[in-house]
């Protein structure tokens, strides 16, 4: 760690370590792959387009605080333009990447990143850092400039959404007609 107060360059060669939890904490904030990738390499793009210098060691949390002020930005700008017509599945002839091995997994992945998606900004965040890339508690409040605390709060709070958002009603809970 650089001493107090001293910045340190941050390595362009040492970006590619994060590339995998940067790529699931974007799947995250998105909701899909294309806009996950996208993200990534706008961050990417936006930290490389010129010299950074850190004052702590912590390349992983600075780039998740430029994935998510990315991400914010482009949902500023997104507000502002007219929503894009997804394309007909059946008449643009590209193959779809699913693996018909395990359709259920992959249906299951999908409903909980979009659900991840649909939380409160701050319990997203939280419940990305923590759940999706894998950081501790610590090291996602360092990374969300918060307190340890209020880490714990925010992801049982998003947990807890999730969990009734993906809450299937049990063969019991069904009214038995008489």
């Amino acid at each position: 760690m650089p001493p107090e107060g001293r910045a340190r360059p941050l390595d362009p060669q040492r970006l590619g370590d994060h590339v995998d939890r940067l790529y699931r904490a974007a799947l995250a904030l998105c909701g899909n792959t294309h806009d996950a990738e996208d993200l990534v390499q706008e961050t990417y793009a936006r930290v490389l387009a010129r010299p950074r210098f850190l004052r702590h060691d912590d390349d992983l949390g600075y780039l998740l605080r430029v994935l998510r002020n990315t991400f914010i930005n482009r949902l500023r700008s997104q507000r502002r333009r007219p929503a894009p017509v997804e394309l007909d599945d059946e008449r643009d002839g590209l193959p779809r990447s699913t693996d018909p091995r395990h359709p259920e997994a992959a249906l299951e992945a999908s409903e909980l990143l979009a659900e991840i998606a649909r939380l409160p900004g701050d319990q997203r965040d939280a419940v990305v850092a923590v759940d999706v890339v894998g950081l501790s508690y610590r090291e996602a409040a360092d990374a969300l400039r918060t307190k340890e605390a209020t880490i714990t709060t925010r992801v049982h709070r998003g947990r807890a959404r999730l969990a009734r958002a993906l809450q299937a009603p049990s063969p019991e809970a069904k009214p038995r007609k008489p």
